[in-house]
């Protein structure tokens, strides 16, 4: 039976982008997705590319790398990612300070500037101006989430990696078991997203990543014209995950709820004129479960109404998908400490941003080249 240098699990923007680095680097590697069509977050996600954001050397250094592989990435995988830069409106709530929610961001790597009512809806014709007290802009990164993991995976097998369909049920030693077969392989990486705390639990690993349900509302395309990508200044998400990793503890016991949900209203419209609108993010400790989507939908579209008023009746379909996280917000890569054959690649809060950068990087450092900054990120003191 052939056995694999990698295994890599988990077809999304992570996993795609590592098998593709892994196999350009010499590996021979097998990709394991479960869905032939993925209903994961990167086939949900907004497309930003924060690179703007670093707020510490090392956030900084990864931005700074993963927006200039951006910038040639059409080239390199011989494909259309989209990729583009557009004006970032951070909107600030009608009762907020903007003057502190400025200063709130004076720490990153590119502040953005702060900017009147009138300059905003100057920017964003679409914007509600009673809705805001101002808000913030920056220059930020945008692809197309689906096209570029496409375009990762085709690179890969162009250079000879293996892709299967199916889905993972546990990570064995040297190898995996799936629902049709069982592959081998030196070394294993779960870049599961959501689901690799299950994933890795049903193997008898535990580790502090944890996750989101986050909901969005996907439209038919539209010649109404969003200019910008709004999003909040004051991102609740952010507050939420600090506030669900306090008690790990309640994640073993699927069922809980946390935290309340939080919404943060934004909208982003792609090159063929869809327009994703959202998110709600809870917190649900049992990652299958269910959501009312019709409640859901009704107060998503509420607050999109209230900043974007053009933008909340917009046919659309609601969408569910798990986003991961971790306790610092940075993410977890390296071997599993007691589990040498195994490895993370999760917990990417924005995955988008930092993807090609430590994707290449895995696979230089699994080729035996030191990295500094893996090292950083290794999954040591996140194992219980």
């Amino acid at each position: 039976m052939k056995t694999y240098d990698w295994i890599v699990v988990g077809g999304g923007i992570k996993g795609a982008a590592l098998a593709y680095e892994l196999r350009k680097t010499g590996f021979s590697v097998l990709l394991l997705e479960q869905e032939t069509t993925p209903q994961n977050a990167t086939r949900y996600s907004y497309g930003g590319l924060a690179y703007w954001s670093g707020s510490t050397p090392l956030t900084c250094k990864l931005l700074e790398e993963a927006i200039a592989r951006y910038r040639i990435l059409d080239q390199e995988l011989d494909a259309d990612t989209q990729f583009r830069e557009l004006d970032l409106l951070l909107t600030i709530a009608a009762n907020g300070d903007p003057d502190a929610t400025a200063a709130s961001y004076a720490h990153v790597g590119i502040p953005p500037q702060l900017i009147s009512v009138q300059d905003a809806c100057e920017l964003e014709p679409l914007l509600n101006p009673q809705a805001i007290a101002g808000a913030l802009t920056v220059k930020h990164g945008h692809i197309h989430p689906e096209k570029t993991t496409q375009a990762y995976i085709q690179a890969f097998l162009r250079l000879g990696g293996e892709m299967q369909i199916t889905q993972v049920l546990e990570v064995i030693k040297q190898g995996v078991k799936t629902t049709t077969a069982t592959y081998h392989a030196a070394n294993t990486v779960i870049c599961a997203g959501g689901l690799s705390r299950q994933l890795l639990q049903s193997s008898g690993i535990f580790m502090k990543v944890y996750f989101t349900h986050a909901e969005i509302i996907e439209t038919l395309p539209t010649d109404i014209q969003l200019h910008t990508l709004v999003m909040p200044a004051n991102l609740q998400r952010l507050q939420l995950e600090a506030q669900a990793t306090q008690v790990d503890e309640l994640w073993n016991q699927p069922g809980n709820e946390t935290v309340s949900a939080v919404l943060d209203a934004g909208a982003i419209q792609f090159l063929d004129g869809s327009i994703r609108l959202g998110q709600i993010s809870r917190i649900l400790t049992d990652p299958h479960a269910k959501v009312n989507s019709e409640l859901s939908e009704k107060w998503l579209r509420n607050s999109i109404a209230q900043v974007l008023p053009a933008l909340g009746n917009l046919a659309g379909i609601w969408h569910h998908c798990l986003v991961e996280f971790t306790q610092t917000r940075l993410p977890l890569i390296g071997t599993i400490p007691g589990f040498e054959n195994v490895h993370v690649f999760t917990g990417f809060s924005s995955p988008l941003a930092m993807v090609p950068s430590l994707a290449e990087r895995f696979a230089k450092f699994a080729a035996g080249n030191q990295d500094e900054i893996l090292v950083q990120l290794s999954p040591k003191a996140n194992v219980f």
